[in-house]
């Protein structure tokens, strides 16, 4: 088991260390970014009063954010295994190095709408769950979408083809294999480095979710939107660590499961869906905005031709790289997965 620094699990220890000790059994929670709509509206409710309350006050949660604790990567999962944490939830892609496994859930054009994401989601959650439980020893408890992972640029294009020769802010290491195989380059750059990047020409084009790009002002800075999930769903996974989910009686874990279902997956892929056509309708005012004045960035309609030529660049580009990281039974696994979804097979070029 990998060992987490002293200065990273102080961190932890001290994020918590406020919170007095109330109920025969406390939870402590990392919620996902604290200042989205999904730990807002769904995780903080569900932890901190939606159960409890559930279970008669026989349990009390103390809860913290990913951005509170600071932690990169898998650190957070490792943190848990150790005992600081009893509930994460996190973004899949973070810990995909630690797992890369997990990375085969969320390739760039894989699910070209929510509809299909949902299929993928569901088709991979057994594989996720064994690949969860053996890594990081954790209970797989949900999985809900931020909204679409879609392309900003500086410069007007028609399509996926259009991009070769641009610098592109990928959003991870799949949707940079999917832009360089296009003849651009992908580009790490931090989000909050993202505007400036694109107002200096440092990069000519960046992913992100269309309302978080609204929201950080990168309509004010690009020309163009092109609503292609090119960086896939950008999912976020729930686990209580496993020694903490066997310390609950099987009625007490089919409670929990039932209720995170009811209150936090369900509506949350309800909400990922308004929020992705709110980003897109924000972002160029071909429809109404809620959350403030609307941009008028160029709308670049999704075409079938990119559709069929994403799919291809997966066959021939990205996953014969995740191939590489992951072993034989892993990719069965895809194939009698997402693979029976989407009709893939990554083993056939």
């Amino acid at each position: 088991m990998r060992k987490l620094s002293v200065v990273v699990l102080a961190i932890a220890v001290i994020a918590f260390a406020a919170f007095p000790a109330f109920a025969q059994k406390e939870l402590r929670v990392v919620g996902s970014w604290s200042s989205l709509t999904m730990y807002q509206n769904l995780e903080k409710p569900f932890w901190t009063e939606k159960l409890p309350e559930a279970m008669d006050g026989e349990v009390s949660t103390i809860m913290t954010s990913l951005g509170q604790i600071n932690m990169q990567g898998a650190a957070v999962l490792r943190g848990m295994e150790q005992g600081i944490f009893d509930v994460v939830c996190t973004v899949v892609d973070y810990i995909v190095s630690d797992c890369p496994e997990l990375a085969g859930l969320d390739l760039p054009v894989l699910a070209p709408n929510i509809e299909d994401a949902r299929e993928v989601v569901e088709a991979y959650r057994p594989v996720m769950s064994k690949a969860l439980e053996d890594s990081f020893n954790a209970k797989l408890l949900s999985v809900v979408p931020y909204p679409a992972q879609v392309l900003f640029t500086t410069k007007e294009i028609g399509g996926l083809e259009d991009i070769k020769g641009m610098k592109i802010r990928a959003s991870g290491w799949t949707t940079s294999q999917f832009i360089d195989a296009l003849g651009a380059t992908g580009v790490t750059i931090s989000f909050g480095e993202v505007p400036q990047s694109l107002q200096r020409g440092v990069v000519e084009g960046a992913v992100t979710g269309s309302l978080s790009g609204y929201s950080a002002g990168w309509g004010e800075v690009t020309s163009y939107l092109y609503p292609i999930p090119i960086g896939g769903w950008d999912y976020v996974m729930t686990v209580m660590s496993l020694d903490t989910w066997n310390s609950f009686s099987e009625k007490e874990q089919q409670l929990i499961q039932s209720l995170i279902t009811e209150e936090v997956e369900q509506p949350g892929w309800k909400v990922t869906d308004k929020e992705t056509q709110a980003g897109i309708n924000c972002l160029t005012g071909t429809g109404p905005c809620s959350y403030g004045e609307a941009n008028s960035l160029g709308l670049i309609e999704v075409s079938e031709s990119d559709i069929k030529l994403a799919r291809q660049i997966l066959l021939d580009n990205v996953l014969p790289a995740w191939v590489e990281k992951v072993d034989d039974a892993a990719v069965n696994r895809w194939k009698g997965s997402i693979g029976d979804v989407v009709g893939l097979d990554p083993t056939v070029q």
